[in-house]
């Protein structure tokens, strides 16, 4: 616990009468922001399952050409990070600093990771000509088709993944705060809030991973 009082605590805003009053505020924004996210990520879902319905066939034979081993390595490896996010605000309250510190270096790591295998997945993509535009070559009556199935899996997974990286940059600076022993039981919302953007963005994962790996595959 600091021994700064609770109303002049030097992460208090100006703005704010205490600290459990900015908590509630910045859970609320990130909660109306995520909103909106879901409004953003709503159309390509909707766009996905409208194509999806009239291109059944397509869509099928294009999921056979993802590499699913690697997409359900890459769903352990977030659904890991979400627990080490949830450890790292429990640890955050509890005081608990070199703990803290792990676990956020941890969810670093695995949000690296998940990045590194996703780009193998594209490097994979690229080498069998299912890149959509000039470098799509695969050959098939389905070919459009098919092309439609790749054009909405790098939109989706792209747009994905700048996620992950904008989370990563967000746990990165977490991370040199927690060092810095900034954390602590009545100043942890920093922590919680990244959290939750780091949450949305593994269930978003949790939708891609079946509609784009498994959906068609027999």
């Amino acid at each position: 616990m600091s021994d700064v009082p609770h109303g002049h605590h030097p992460a208090l805003k100006h703005h704010f009468e205490d600290l459990g009053q900015q908590h509630e505020a910045s859970t609320l924004g990130m909660w109306v922001f995520l909103t909106t996210e879901i409004m953003f990520f709503g159309p390509l879902f909707f766009a996905y399952a409208l194509y999806r319905s009239e291109y059944a066939e397509a869509f099928a034979e294009a999921s056979h050409h993802q590499n699913w081993k690697l997409g359900v390595t890459n769903t352990a490896v977030l659904i890991f990070s979400s627990l080490t996010v949830a450890m790292s605000v429990y640890f955050a309250q509890k005081n608990r600093r070199k703990a803290l510190v792990v676990a956020l270096a941890l969810t670093l790591v695995l949000g690296i990771a998940f990045l590194g295998i996703k780009a193998i997945e594209y490097h994979e993509h690229f080498e069998e000509g299912l890149f959509p535009g000039s470098h799509f070559t695969y050959q098939s009556p389905l070919a459009p088709r098919v092309q439609m199935f790749f054009v909405l899996y790098f939109v989706m997974t792209g747009l994905h993944a700048v996620h992950m990286i904008v989370g990563i940059g967000i746990f990165t600076w977490l991370l040199i705060r927690a060092r810095r022993g900034e954390f602590s039981l009545e100043y942890y919302g920093p922590v919680e809030v990244s959290g939750l953007y780091w949450h949305f963005v593994d269930i978003v994962w949790i939708f891609l991973f079946p509609l784009l790996y498994l959906v068609g595959r027999h």
